[in-house]
């Protein structure tokens, strides 16, 4: 019974210091990936400043053949918007729509992935020579949630190899004209 007993206490106190811990991380989230194409602003703008067009190298609607995209608003620039829903838990449901279009060097998307929370990205164009430097960002507050703070520790790993593929992806689309 005594064991039972400094096994519960060590179990409580655990999770107090897990809880606590938590308010101690960061509440705000980025993560960011950057890639040089060997093409140049003009060529690379149009295709992430549609989502249509990010359908073509986004690294999460490959994996769910059968994922459902709906489109609204204009084809392109501030407004586009992008509804999707499937049953893959790496793809999810969500909506995304271009919030900011800087002609060849800037979208910025707004991100809501309903009970999930929300988050911003952003795809940076940079001269680099007769290339373009691409960096995709992504912004969320993890808000007061312990267990959020928590998995902000983790949001470059989860999403940094998916941003590096998608870049790739965006590259060889980009360099293959």
């Amino acid at each position: 019974m005594k064991l039972l007993k400094r096994f519960i206490v060590i179990l409580i106190v655990l999770v107090v210091v897990l809880a606590a811990g938590a308010y101690m991380l960061p509440r705000n989230v980025s993560v960011a990936r950057s890639i040089t194409i060997n093409a140049t602003p003009e060529i690379v703008f149009p295709l992430v400043n549609s989502l249509q067009e990010g359908q073509k190298w986004s690294p999460w609607l490959s994996l769910d053949p059968d994922v459902t995209l709906v489109f609204s608003g204009p084809e392109s620039g501030v407004g586009n918007q992008l509804e999707w829903s499937s049953d893959h838990p790496n793809v999810g449901n969500g909506k995304q729509v271009i919030t900011a279009s800087e002609q060849n060097k800037l979208v910025a998307t707004d991100l809501d992935f309903g009970d999930m929370g929300t988050a911003r990205a952003a795809l940076r164009l940079d001269p680099a020579g007769t290339g373009t430097k691409v960096t995709w960002s992504f912004e969320t507050d993890m808000g007061m949630n312990p267990m959020g703070r928590w998995m902000g520790l983790m949001m470059d790993r989860w999403v940094g190899g998916d941003y590096e593929k998608g870049l790739a992806n965006l590259k060889a689309l980009a360099e293959g004209g």
